[in-house]
């Protein structure tokens, strides 16, 4: 199989060939040890769709009708209600807002998150999430959401993992919604992937012990705290990174340094045809791309595919 042959030869992919070979040229002015070679990722928007709702959000609205078909007193309590109703643009809504600033909603709609999967078992949570990505679709491509991964940035961490990096996905969305399906859509193991993670607490018995869920938010691996985030899971500044979005934006600033090589990838959505056109949520990195010289990957334009056939 062709390397990165989803991607349209031009000024993009040249880009990505040449930090690449000029990374990895033993003896060359930019040359970067393996161990020193980590590319991060973003997951929603960046390698799987993010819209017209994440499929994190697709899964927890699922969970939240099903707690108020279970107790009548909150169908009329946001997000309950627009969970019951299937009012999508609530929701999407929240997050917009959040990415402009305002996260009233989001504070309404975390709030319940929180209590949904309360003293859980970790494991059991996981295969919660596996069954829903066993069964569930995308409400308007029609496919099975595992069939929904950019085959592009699926083929560039191929790419990257055969010229010695190490890729990570570091996210907003959840490290244990994530987890159980990385590995078989991404290749990428348990233990690589960052996100935002409820609390969990310990429970032991008879030498038998187990971890569950608080109805508490540990992390939200989102802006500023993805930097964060990326030094205390691996220890190491990436040298290159791949967003999409606002919340990307600190994590693509990080990656670059004036006394080495780097890539920072800001993927645009501008295919209304074979995905969706949207900036908003982007704004700030769209202008941080353009004032900094970040590489934007245009879907209509620097892709040939963005699906699986």
């Amino acid at each position: 199989m062709a390397e990165l042959q989803s991607w349209t030869d031009g000024p993009t992919k040249s880009a990505i060939v040449d930090f690449v070979g000029r990374v990895t040229a033993e003896g060359g002015p930019e040359y970067v040890a393996p161990e020193a070679r980590v590319a991060v990722f973003d997951n929603d928007g960046t390698l799987w769709c993010e819209k017209p709702m994440y499929i994190q959000l697709d899964f927890i609205i699922r969970r939240l009708a099903e707690k108020a078909a279970a107790d009548s007193t909150l169908v009329d309590q946001q997000p309950y209600k627009a969970a019951s109703s299937g009012d999508l643009n609530w929701f999407g809504g929240a997050i917009t807002k959040h990415y402009q600033g305002d996260d009233t909603d989001l504070k309404v709609l975390a709030g319940a998150v929180m209590s949904l999967h309360e003293s859980m078992k970790v494991e059991d949570h996981a295969a919660r999430v596996s069954g829903f990505f066993a069964d569930a679709k995308h409400p308007t491509l029609g496919r099975p959401y595992p069939a929904c991964t950019y085959v592009p940035m699926v083929e560039l961490l191929r790419y990257l993992e055969g010229n010695g990096f190490t890729c990570y996905i570091v996210s907003g969305g959840g490290r244990d919604f994530m987890r159980p399906i990385t590995s078989t859509i991404y290749g990428i193991p348990p233990e690589r992937v960052v996100g935002s993670a409820q609390g969990l607490r310990f429970e032991g018995q008879d030498g038998i012990g187990d971890l569950l869920i608080r109805p508490a938010l540990d992390v939200f691996d989102d802006g500023p705290e993805k930097p964060v985030r990326i030094w205390n899971r691996i220890g190491r500044r990436p040298i290159l990174s791949a967003g999409n979005s606002n919340g990307d934006d600190e994590m693509l600033i990080y990656s670059g340094r004036p006394d080495r090589p780097s890539l920072r990838l800001l993927v645009l959505h501008d295919d209304d045809e074979r995905e969706f056109a949207y900036t908003a949520g982007a704004e700030r990195a769209l202008e941080h791309a353009k004032t900094y010289g970040w590489t934007v990957v245009s879907m209509k334009n620097d892709w040939s595919a963005v699906f699986s056939a």
